[in-house]
Parts: structure tokens; sequence; C-alpha cells
């Protein structure tokens, strides 16, 4: 691919050579970090205070005397003199977000979804983005502003590569090499901002710009503690999870912290810190009441194609619990059901099943699977429990709602709990005048003769659904039934 891109844009030899160097040192490290690698190159030119130009900047000469003649004149128009023409220009080439501002791109290495404004806001506070854009047309060479957003772009990609965190953390001396680089850029900032400006508006605007450099500094000394704070935190979790599980099921690694950073939505907020892969269901108790100790967020996760944003961690401290390693399934036994004098047949699966092998287990006995998603191959009964999945036969047969007879969970004060269905109708559910629900709680060691207290939920059937909705339900709540929420 790489070298498709040279031969199409019409690099010469020596564009080939920095493309190919800056590129193989950009995609493995923040450029800080690349600082006298760099500074071993004669030839290349760069700033006299050591800091060196990003890539874009190295590359963009080369590619326009490539262009086609129509693209590189741009290159040839005057120069702009006043910042009122440097202001029209910057508005003119930027593009109006669904926020109303700016989406111009001026961090490096941002090649995230978040817009230069988020990440702005995020690292140094709401006001940020509003106190940078009102300094955007005042600027004369802009060397300020990129050392400002190279510390920011530094940040950033550390922060959203879990491969590049864990490599920080377990080198000390590059650690401290990012972080002495980070500040010395601010330094150069901060002797910039107190030159004597000649302007009326001088004042005004090295105040400013010394509010965004305290908030940089700020968000560099935050930076830098959080990798401490990573590594004990570790190693908390390591003391108090591995005496519930094996040591190999909590992982930290960058691919783990990957695969459960979102699920079939694609939206990515915040890395799990922890995943953890219970082996057992007994398991399943103690890794959460740990959790409560440790004060992590707890993300329950199965075949992760939900498209509600369940299995999506929100904050830093997440821990993700995959549930794949439940996958014990019972073959199709005929019980009598609470409420009923005959037999019918149901299937007991852990969290795990993966939803075809319960649709097969079905098939073999004779019978159908009423809940048919179209992620059959890869979702787990624990996600269409929990999302109500339907699928296209969710229209005869119901949800998953309309077919469960009782299922078991651990709340989140770390507890037992067991749903029993009552007086199933044995169809869909907003056809029963009344649904009863027995809800049954139980100590951490599920002993079934010490039932720490009962409840028992009476919910009207047509409440459930509109009349002619014969699918999703209208009661998102479901009148408080726990562990199934909307579709």
């Amino acid at each position: 691919m790489l070298q498709k891109t040279v031969f199409e844009t019409g690099l010469n030899r020596e564009g080939l050579r920095v493309w190919a160097i800056v590129a193989a040192r950009y995609t493995l490290l923040p450029h800080t970090l690349a600082l006298s690698f760099f500074e071993k190159r004669p030839r290349m030119k760069f700033p006299a205070n050591g800091v060196f130009r990003s890539l874009q900047q190295l590359l963009t000469p080369t590619v326009l005397s490539a262009l086609p003649s129509t693209v590189a004149t741009s290159q040839r128009q005057p120069a702009l003199q006043t910042i009122a023409q440097k202001k029209t220009l910057i508005e003119s080439t930027s593009e109006v977000s669904d926020e109303g501002g700016s989406r111009i791109r001026e961090i490096p290495y941002n090649y995230t979804s978040f817009s230069d404004r988020e990440i702005i806001i995020r690292l140094l506070g709401d006001d940020a983005w509003d106190i940078l854009h009102s300094l955007r047309g005042e600027r004369k060479t802009g060397r300020s502003a990129r050392m400002l957003f190279e510390v920011l772009g530094d940040i950033w990609v550390v922060e959203r590569n879990p491969y590049l965190q864990d490599d920080l953390i377990d080198n000390p001396r590059r650690r401290a090499m990012l972080i002495d680089a980070l500040r010395h850029r601010l330094r150069e900032v901060e002797k910039r901002r107190n030159v004597d400006v000649a302007d009326a508006d001088g004042e005004a605007r090295k105040e400013k710009v010394g509010e965004l450099v305290t908030r940089a500094a700020k968000a560099v000394d935050r930076f830098e503690a959080q990798f401490r704070e990573t590594w004990d935190l570790r190693k908390r979790v390591l003391k108090v999870l591995g005496k519930v599980t094996h040591k190999d099921n909590i992982t930290f690694d960058g691919l783990a912290r990957v695969s459960h950073v979102t699920d079939a939505t694609d939206w990515r907020v915040e890395y799990p810190f922890v995943v953890l892969h219970p082996d057992t269901e007994e398991e399943v108790v103690g890794l959460v009441n740990g959790c409560i100790e440790l004060g992590l967020t707890i993300i329950p996760r199965g075949g992760g194609t939900g498209y509600t944003g369940g299995a999506i961690p929100l904050t830093k401290t997440s821990a993700v619990i995959n549930t794949e390693k439940l996958e014990t399934l019972s073959s199709v036994k005929f019980e009598i059901l609470p409420g009923h004098t005959e037999a019918y047949g149901v299937i007991e699966c852990e969290a795990g099943v993966v939803t075809r092998r319960a649709m097969e287990a079905a098939e073999h006995a004779g019978l159908v699977w009423a809940c048919d998603p179209t992620s059959a191959d890869a979702s787990c009964i624990g996600g269409n429990v929990a999302m109500n999945a339907g699928g296209k036969k969710a229209v005869l047969w119901g949800t998953a709602l309309d077919n469960l007879a009782a299922w078991r969970m651990v709340t989140p004060q770390g507890e037992w709990l067991e749903v029993t269905r009552m007086d199933h109708n044995l169809g869909k559910i907003h056809d029963a005048n009344h649904a009863t629900f027995r809800l049954q709680y139980f100590d951490a060691k599920l002993d079934r003769s010490k039932v720490l207290r009962e409840e028992t939920l009476i919910i009207p059937g047509p409440s459930f659904r509109k009349i002619g909705l014969g699918k999703d339900v209208t009661d998102k709540f479901l009148s408080g039934l726990p562990g199934v929420q909307k579709e």
C-alpha cells in the first residue's frame, strides 16, 4: 500500500526515502520519541529549538511538487498579509461540525473519530476550545500553536493506543524522555508568550496563551501520573481477583483491551482497564464483588454483536467480564412449569452459549428455537436475554422475553438473583392478562436453602407492547423486571 501511494503521488526517490522513514517511525511511536533518530539526518532542516517538523510538514512540499499545475498553483498565490486575511482563509477551509465548531485537524496523529475540538475539551477543559478559537486568527508564525498541538497529539495517541501504554509502563526511561519532551515544548511556548507584542491586544492574547499553557502543563502532569496509577491498580486487581479466578483470566494486554473497546456499533469511548474471562459461573459473583471492592465499573459482555452500546466501556476504570467461556448447554428436557400441569420442552444455557448452538439443540429434538437474531452465529444467550433479542421470527413467536421460563444473574450488589415466570402463557407476553415473576435473592454461595429475600412482580400483559406492535416492547423499563432491557 505504501508503494502504491508513493507511485500515484509521483514522489521521487528522495521523497520515497523520507516517506518510508517518517511513516515507519510515526506508526510505532509518538514523534517526540523519535527526536534523536531525526537529529542524525543533517539533510532535514528543523527549527532551531530542536523540535522537528510534523509528518505533514515534511511531506507537503515534496507531494505538491508532483501534483498537476492546477493544484500546485495554490502555492504561488500572494502571501497573506493581514490577520483578517488569515482568519478568512481558515474559516473558508474549515467544515462546520454538528456542534457548531470548526472541524480543523491540526492535532497530529489524530486518526480517531474524535475531532480536535473534542480532544481539546477532554484534555484542557470545557472552555479551552473557545479560548483557542479566539486566538486562531491572531497567529503570526503559528509555531506556538503547532507545539501545543504536538503536546496534545502525543498525549492523545498514547491514550488511544493500549500497546503504546504498555510499552511506556514497562520502559520508565522512554517514558521520562517523552514527558521531558512534552514539557520542553511547553517551555518554548511560554518563552514565545513572554516576548513583547506591538499591537494593542497583545496583553490579552498573552493572558489567553498563558491559560492554555497552564492547562496543558496540568494535562502533562496527569498524563505522567496515570502510568504509576495504572501500575498500582493492576497490582491490586491481580491481588484481589486472583483469589477468585486464575491469573491468566485477568488480562491487561493491548489485544484484550482493543478487542473489548466496542461492539457492533463501533462506538469507541474508553478502553477497558481490564478484561476478565471467568472459567465457571460460580466465579462471576466473586469477580463482581472484587470489582466493587476495587471501584471498577462492571461491563458484562458476550459476543459483542449488540447495536445498543450495552457492552461499551464509558470510563477508564472499567472491567469487562467476558462470558464466552460459560458455554454449558443442556439437552432439551420436558418439565412442568409453574402454574401448569403438563410438561413442556425447555433447555438450559449458560450466558456464553452461542445462539446457533441452542438453535441446533432445539432442532435436534424436533422443536424450534423461537428467537432468531441475525447475529445467531456470533451472539450469545446472555446477550439475547439482556437485549431482549428477537429476529425475523419474533413476529410469530415473540422475543426472548416472551419465551423465557427462568433466568439467573448476579446483581450489582454482588448477590445471586433467580427470576422465574410463574404463569407462562406459552405465547406472546402481551396477550396475557398479567405476567407474574418471582424474584429470589441468594448470597454469593448460592445456598438455595437460605433465601435472603423474595419479591413478586405482577405486570399487566398489555403494558409490554402497544396493540399492533408485534415485536419490540413499549415499556422499556419493563416495570422493574431485572436482567432484561429493551431490544
